[in-house]
């Protein structure tokens, strides 16, 4: 197998010894093998897992990440598994080795597990994007991203504009965030979790919106502050590599200096849909929050 992806700036080749199974959320960000890949990961399937050497920079239950003399390197494990079913380590700046255990090439299908592979969110920063937990909503030709712990709400608030003002949801739990000729773009993300929505689509940023659930709809505009660290909580980050939890510091702040970040404190109504479309379209005229509008 010899496949070519891009997603956001990046672009990328997948090479393995024999066919894998690849998610179609991920296969949507397959493109033509004349594009020119900057990065190459290789992906071997064995009966068993080496075990990478250096120092170790961080172990969580799903995760054990190591610093060698190349990069980096992980043993890759699922919340609530028993054993690791992954390794992933760099050879070089435009290499990495994966190996997959084989008894697990059927859990390959789920786009978690199968992006989880790839580190993606190392080479996301070096090309100044961030990974945001959110719905991302298109809308008027742009984006409206929902952000939020799990639970909290934000497929039912994509859900709500789509019914009442005729959104088009691109992803339902994740977006690529990046700076396209100095403007904040969202991007698609080939992993959606629940919602089951993942497509593409490059769009312009009109407002991030955090998410709390309340009996009464309410929008207020955060401070720098508090949208900083709102949003920090829903970014993935690598929090043991210094660089690029300085860099991610970085691109949020120039975020939140162009993007407005409102907290929106709603119920499931149509009525939340109306308090933030206030906010975020002020309009004269009075039938126009009616309306159904292209996107």
């Amino acid at each position: 197998m010899d496949k070519v992806f891009q997603i956001g700036t990046f672009c990328f080749r997948l090479t393995c010894i024999q066919e894998i199974p690849i998610p179609a959320n991920f296969l949507l960000f397959e493109v033509s093998q004349d594009a020119k890949p900057e990065f190459t990961y290789h992906l071997d399937i064995k009966g068993y897992l080496p075990s990478p050497e250096g120092r170790i920079l961080a172990r969580r239950p799903d995760l054990t990440v190591f610093e060698t003399a190349d990069g980096e390197a992980r043993l890759i494990g699922s919340l609530g598994g028993t054993a690791y079913y992954a390794s992933y380590q760099e050879l070089s700046e435009q290499r990495a080795e994966i190996t997959l255990s084989v008894h697990e090439i059927g859990d390959l299908l789920f786009d978690t597990v199968f992006t989880s592979l790839f580190a993606l969110e190392r080479q996301m920063i070096r090309r100044n994007s961030l990974i945001l937990h959110c719905a991302y909503v298109k809308y008027q030709g742009e984006a409206i991203l929902f952000s939020a712990p799990s639970e909290t709400g934000k497929s039912t608030q994509a859900d709500l504009w789509k019914r009442y003002r005729g959104s088009n949801t691109i992803n339902g739990d994740r977006a690529l965030l990046r700076k396209t000729e100095n403007r904040w773009t969202a991007c698609g993300w080939p992993v959606c979790g629940s919602s089951e929505i993942c497509n593409l689509g490059d769009t312009p940023i009109r407002a991030i919106v955090m998410l709390r659930q309340g009996k009464e709809n309410h929008v207020e505009r955060l401070s720098p502050f508090q949208a900083f660290t709102l949003l920090y909580a829903q970014i993935t980050i690598n929090q043991w590599n210094r660089d690029f939890v300085e860099k991610a510091m970085s691109e949020i702040e120039d975020l939140i200096s162009q993007i407005p970040v409102w907290q929106l404190t709603c119920d499931i109504s149509e009525d939340a849909v109306k308090c933030l479309e206030t906010v975020l379209f002020p309009v004269t005229d009075s039938k126009a929050g009616d309306a159904i509008h292209e996107t």
